[in-house]
């Protein structure tokens, strides 16, 4: 029986589409640099950040042992203001961020039962973790835009790790950090390779569920998950996987 839940985030629990090549974002980006005196066209801004990211995680390769690196986005808006003579606070990088976040999404929404789901797994007593492919200073405040924050014994966001699933690094980090047994642990996730391949390869159980942003690549790879649902119904965890008496009965 499972007593600790790793969730993946975006296409498991959050439904979520956003887009940052649109040029809207890039012409809003534009003026909130030169709002505040870092004054760019938006093809150099765009070209400038992209060169930026390359930068930053070829560095961070350079400097680390992991496979899979993940950056820090909100080193890369600063530079941005570095870069033009402007030395901004943490709080003026901080809302630039959010701003990149907010629009370059098109809608972010939980998935229908996720709440529901999640608190029967704490009132049966299971800890509940989150293991998740993203920046920090998007995801912390979506987690908390959609609720879902309290329900988490632990969280974990590949940028202030520096690394991203599938690397085994970011699944050791979690069960060293939390103290967890990796036998009594299960992944649950919509991605065949960052969650499904990488918890295999940590040694953890794990569930893949097929949702609507699911690689479309996942469909011709051969799964290693120990459940599978393939009709995005995640309310069907708590049927699925083994269980107590308390959670309801599979029909």
């Amino acid at each position: 029986m499972y007593e600790n839940y790793i969730f993946d985030l975006y296409g498991t629990l959050v439904d979520i589409h956003t887009n940052e090549d649109k040029t809207y974002l890039w012409d809003k980006m534009t003026e909130l640099y030169g709002f505040q005196g870092a004054v760019y066209t938006r093809k150099e801004l765009r070209r400038t950040y992209l060169a930026l990211c390359t930068q930053e995680t070829e560095a961070l390769l350079a400097q680390t042992n992991v496979t899979y690196p993940e950056i820090q986005i909100e080193k890369v808006f600063r530079q941005l203001y570095t870069h033009k003579g402007i030395t901004p606070n943490d709080e003026l990088v901080r809302f630039t961020a959010q701003m990149f976040r907010i629009v370059a999404t098109q809608y972010i929404r939980l998935y229908d039962g996720v709440e529901e789901m999640l608190q029967t797994l704490r009132e049966n007593g299971k800890k509940i973790y989150l293991l998740s492919n993203a920046q920090y200073e998007f995801t912390m405040y979506e987690l908390n835009y959609l609720g879902l924050t309290p329900y988490f014994d632990g969280i974990m966001i590949s940028s202030c790790e520096g690394c991203q699933k599938p690397d085994k690094a970011f699944y050791e980090a979690l069960l060293s950090r939390y103290g967890l047994d990796r036998k009594q642990c299960i992944m649950i996730g919509n991605d065949k390779t960052s969650d499904i391949k990488g918890a295999a390869n940590a040694g953890i159980d794990s569930l893949y569920i097929a949702s609507n942003i699911s690689p479309r690549e996942d469909k011709d790879l051969p799964s290693l998950a120990n459940y599978e649902i393939a009709d995005g119904d995640i309310g069907k965890i708590l049927t699925l996987i083994p269980h107590d008496r308390r959670f309801p009965e599979a029909p």
